[in-house]
Parts: structure tokens; sequence; C-alpha cells
């Protein structure tokens, strides 16, 4: 089995740097990206994105997606998944999960976190997943920044699980856990 790294820290911790580094002799990497692409209303989000996609080398291929599941299936090169965060905004969004009780929306969730985890798990190149770590802050005022907390923290759990190593960055230093 490929080897697998699960890359966490905070906003702005260097953790993607860290990410990109490890395929420094790779010149074939898929990199999936789960989050939704920027427009123009977003001159922020649209820099970000922009920074990320100057820092890839010509030879990486881009998959825009939120079915990283069939992403990382799909695949047969070394892959780097940047953000699970970002696939955590989009399958929430997806189910309505915002505003709605729990019941309607956490079944599909649970199935949907299976269903990737077990796509990570089965990886047979070298793999990396970026994510948030968001358990060091206060619990957030707004139940929106709870549910995202809460599921991310769950995913996060799952693929350390099932990952080799799991690497925390602490502005742009790297603690192996």
């Amino acid at each position: 089995m490929g080897r697998k790294v699960l890359v966490t820290g905070g906003v702005r911790s260097g953790k993607s740097r860290y990410a990109e580094s490890v395929f420094a002799d790779e010149p074939d990497v898929a990199y999936v990206a789960p989050g939704p692409m920027p427009d123009e209303s977003d001159p922020e989000w649209l820099a970000r994105v922009r920074e990320h996609q100057a820092r890839r080398p010509a030879t990486w291929q881009t998959v825009e997606t939120a079915d990283v599941a069939g992403a990382l299936r799909g695949v047969e090169t070394p892959v780097i998944v940047d953000c699970l965060g970002t696939w955590v905004t989009a399958t929430l969004d997806e189910l309505e999960a915002w505003d709605e009780p729990d019941a309607q929306w956490r079944p599909e969730l649970g199935k949907r976190i299976d269903t990737l985890t077990e796509a990570w798990a089965s990886r047979t190149h070298l793999s990396v997943a970026v994510t948030n770590e968001v358990g060091f802050g206060v619990v957030p005022d707004h139940r929106s920044g709870r549910v995202f907390r809460d599921v991310l923290g769950l995913l996060n759990q799952r693929f350390a699980e099932v990952s080799d190593e799991v690497a925390l960055v602490v502005a742009g230093r790297v603690l192996y856990l």
C-alpha cells in the first residue's frame, strides 16, 4: 500500500507548503481541490487559490471536485488533497446541514465519511491529505461553526486512524504525531 500522510494545523500555519514538499521528487501528482472555485466577488479567496495554483509544478494534474472519494479511487499517481475542510463545507452545503436538524443529514454524512475514509485507506500510491486543526479554539457561538468543527474533527480522527503518519504544522514547523 502507498504511504498515507495526514497534515493538520491552523490556518496559514504552512501545512499546504509542507504537504507539497513531500512530493518534491514526484513529477506526476494529482492535486485534488475539493473546495468551491472562487469568483471575482470574493477577491481574498481568489488570491488564496491563485497562490496555491502558482506553487504547483506544471506537471501536476489538478482535479477540482467534491467527489474526493471518486478522485482517490480514479487517480493512479501520487495524490494530494487540499483540503478536507473544504470537502466538509461542500458536503454540508449539499446536505443543507447548516440549519436542518441533525437527524435529517447525519446518516448521509456518516455514509460519505465512511466512503471517503475507505477510499483514502485503499490508496496504493503516496497520498497526502491536508486538513485544518479546529480543536484548539473556543466553542463557536453559532451552530454552523459548531457543526463544521465537530464534523471536521471526526473526519480528521477517521483519516488519522488509517494514515501512516500524522504531521501537525505550527508556525511553519512540522511535528510528527
